[in-house]
């Protein structure tokens, strides 16, 4: 087996690690809603707050658990990618200017969890063991 064939071997688990990292990075962004990292920056309107945040802080918790991975990661993903067009995109076409490279980031791994699945170490695998819905499905729901 080369190299390659057993670092191929470990994408399920680098992805398992990747939705976990993003999972909790997300959701600590969220938990800045109950003042928690130094609380919400100044200037947030209020009503982002009470969306973004609770979408921020449960997408985080099921992404980095694994658990309806590829639902709450769909989500996660529009809500990153409608955070970056309207709060970062008017302020100039470079992220490294605009202060969207966090977004279009969080966007692009959600994008990719929703389609790949979670990897390993993810509650989703035990739910489809045990005969529960299909993992296949959980995004289609949202999709149509």
């Amino acid at each position: 087996m080369s190299v390659i064939d057993r670092f191929t071997a470990l994408a399920p688990r680098i992805l398992g690690v990747t939705r976990i990292l993003a999972g909790t990075l997300f959701a600590c962004h969220g938990a800045q809603l109950f003042g928690a990292f130094g609380g919400m920056p100044s200037g947030v309107p209020v009503a982002l707050k009470w969306t973004a945040g609770p979408i921020e802080l449960l997408g985080g918790i099921l992404i980095a658990a694994g658990l309806f991975s590829r639902s709450a990661a769909f989500i996660s993903s529009g809500l990153m990618a409608v955070a970056y067009f309207t709060a970062h995109a008017p302020n100039g076409f470079w992220p490294t200017l605009n202060g969207g490279e966090l977004s279009i980031l969080y966007c692009w791994i959600f994008l990719y969890i929703a389609a790949q699945g979670p990897g390993t170490w993810a509650l989703d695998n035990l739910r489809r063991r045990r005969g529960s819905a299909p993992l296949s499905n959980d995004a289609a729901t949202i999709v149509g």
